[in-house]
């Protein structure tokens, strides 16, 4: 009956032992490209107004970014109130944040968006991960992944740090709308 008793137990052991070994999908990564100030090829010194649309909710940020070969700078202001700052040499990200920004706000990731709008698609190109790809074609730009596109940005000028650029990010669902100042 021991016997028996066993045999009947041993395939729900080995579901439970394999339902243990398997985890929830992790969050999906960012890309995490940090590239150098200088591979910007300009100096550049701009008033933004950043709108964030993500289910459902918006926030607006305003913004004072300058780059030059050795760094990036920002400044991100909400209410007048500073709530974000980052700086960027080309090696060390160093950052403040306002306790009240949300934590999906991440000065890496606002640092990735920058450089991924503004940057030469060749010099992003080069950084990429393996499967990953950006096509460059004047005021559109598409990121993709294995083929399946990640994000879209579209541009209303040239320079890319003139006028307003839309970044919709499919992989992260949502959409950044930066409005520079004339």
């Amino acid at each position: 009956m021991l016997e028996n008793r066993l045999h009947l137990a041993a395939p729900l052991l080995a579901a439970v032992l394999l339902a243990a070994c398997t985890t929830p999908p992790a969050p999906l990564a960012r890309l995490g490209i940090k590239l150098a100030p200088s591979a910007l090829e300009s100096t550049i010194s701009v008033q933004q107004h950043l709108k964030v649309e993500r289910k459902g909710r918006i926030d607006e940020l305003d913004a004072a970014v300058e780059v030059d070969p050795q760094q990036v700078q920002m400044v991100g202001l909400a209410f007048g109130q500073r709530v974000l700052s980052l700086s960027y040499d080309g090696k060390e990200l160093t950052s403040w944040r306002h306790l009240m920004l949300p934590k999906q706000v991440r000065a890496e990731d606002v640092l990735e968006d920058l450089q991924l709008t503004l940057w030469p698609a060749e010099a992003i190109a080069r950084s990429l991960p393996q499967g990953w790809r950006i096509d460059d074609a004047g005021l559109r730009r598409t990121l993709t992944l294995d083929g399946a596109v990640v994000a879209t940005i579209t541009y209303t000028q040239m320079p890319r740090w003139t006028g307003t650029v839309t970044l919709d990010n499919l992989r992260y669902d949502y959409r950044l709308t930066i409005e520079s100042a004339p």
